[in-house]
């Protein structure tokens, strides 16, 4: 199951249980300074247990994990453009 086909509640759960474990981690005695939260979904985004997941990450300064990404500033266009495809996406939805 990927995330097209978890349920709204069910996504609304995953969130609260991982946002509890964050909390939680703050105040385990851990070395945590941050949290981050990863879902990937598909293989193009890194994937390989191919069912919904939430990755909780306790994170702290110099830790050796590591995400590489581009993050030079996009063209105004490329930007704009990108939005309504998502409107498009979402408008899609709303519809059923």
């Amino acid at each position: 199951m990927g995330l097209e086909d978890l349920q709204e509640d069910v996504g609304v759960a995953v969130w609260k249980v991982a946002h509890r474990l964050g909390r939680a981690l703050r105040r385990s005695g851990l070395r945590c300074e941050g949290v981050n939260l990863f879902l990937a979904d598909g293989e193009a985004a890194f994937q390989e247990v191919f069912h919904v997941h939430l990755h909780v990450f306790p994170r702290f300064a110099g830790d050796p994990f590591r995400m590489e990404a581009d993050w030079r500033v996009q063209e105004r266009a490329q930007l704009d453009r990108a939005a309504a495809a998502v409107r498009g996406g979402l408008a899609a939805l709303d519809a059923g």
